[in-house]
């Protein structure tokens, strides 16, 4: 193959750029990186105009039918990302575009960062945090973690890991996903119920699904007011798996006792949105892989992605 060029569009916040997997680009062709998001899609796919390979770094940048249609030297997007949600991929497969994820690469790195979540929330700390810097001493109780029943929604890779973390610390782990099997609930040492009983049954409820159809807004009000007051929901999937609407109206309202939430509908989610109201909510910006070793993990796999596509044998396409 003649030697590609390589754009990575938007790095913003900093993902890839700078990083050394890069130079392993060197013997295959020429690397751009833009390290601002373009301002609008006519800028997205003036960048984008000419090159063959697209290193999705940021999920802000999406990848539509238009922009797929309007630019016939592309051959080739990797993310850097286990989600490909950001991608038109019934257009790429149209158009012969291999798109690369890189599913599980860092599993531990996010079910962690849920776990995290989890403990902040259930020990108040975010909240706590925030009286003592106003000068207030308040007695709220904690929630206890130990001995507590896990629901795990959705068991890929990230819903694996969580489910281990949940059992190492001696919760009662259950799980719900499309697809059960007894091979898979040995595997993972959990058992499948069905989401009502998993939402009716937790104590802290964890969303691990894909966005598709059929996950938008799988968290609804209906879903919600089956969960018990004093249970936790936790959302490392996709911010659109739960009508935000609805969880703050639960939290408000008592219905929960609280939220930890890594995903949002919107993003970056800037907008002055009722659960940012919410007592007991813990909020992160889209960022459970963002460790040192997460990041490059990420960015090695992108490289590896792109370095098996181009020398003919392309791997993790989901477009396929």
């Amino acid at each position: 193959m003649d030697r590609v060029k390589i754009l990575v569009p938007g790095d913003d916040p900093p993902q890839i750029a700078g990083s050394p997997q890069l130079d392993r680009l060197a013997p295959y062709g020429e690397v751009t990186v833009h390290e601002t998001r373009p301002a609008d899609k006519a800028e997205q796919v003036e960048r984008a105009r000419g090159f063959n390979v697209v290193i999705n770094s940021r999920g802000a940048v999406s990848w539509r039918a238009d922009e797929l249609r309007a630019l016939p030297d592309l051959r080739m997007i990797t993310t850097c990302s286990i989600g490909t949600d950001m991608i038109d991929l019934e257009v790429a497969r149209q158009r012969g575009i291999v798109v690369s994820n890189q599913p599980g690469r860092t599993a531990p790195v996010v079910a962690e960062h849920m776990l995290g979540l989890l403990f902040t929330v259930a020990k108040r700390a975010a909240f706590q945090t925030a009286e003592l810097r106003e000068h207030r001493w308040t007695r709220r109780m904690n929630l206890t973690v130990q001995g507590k029943v896990l629901g795990i929604v959705g068991t890929g890779n990230i819903g694996a890991e969580m489910a281990r973390l949940g059992a190492c610390l001696g919760m009662e782990v259950i799980a719900w996903t499309f697809n059960p099997s007894p091979e898979r609930a040995e595997a993972l040492g959990v058992r499948f119920v069905e989401l009502e009983e998993l939402l009716a049954r937790s104590d802290y409820v964890s969303l691990h699904v894909a966005l598709t159809d059929d996950t938008r807004h799988l968290i609804g009000a209906s879903e919600l007011a089956g969960m018990k007051p004093e249970a936790v929901l936790l959302n490392g999937a996709r911010g659109e798996v739960v009508d935000l609407e609805a969880l703050a109206a639960a939290l408000d309202s008592g219905g929960l006792a609280g939220a930890g939430l890594d995903v949002f509908p919107d993003e970056p989610f800037l907008e002055d949105h009722p659960i940012k109201r919410c007592e007991q909510v813990v909020m992160t910006p889209h960022m459970a892989d963002q460790t040192p070793e997460g990041v490059e993990l990420l960015n090695v796999g992108a490289v590896d992605n792109i370095i098996a596509w181009i020398e003919g044998d392309p791997r993790n396409n989901v477009a396929a």
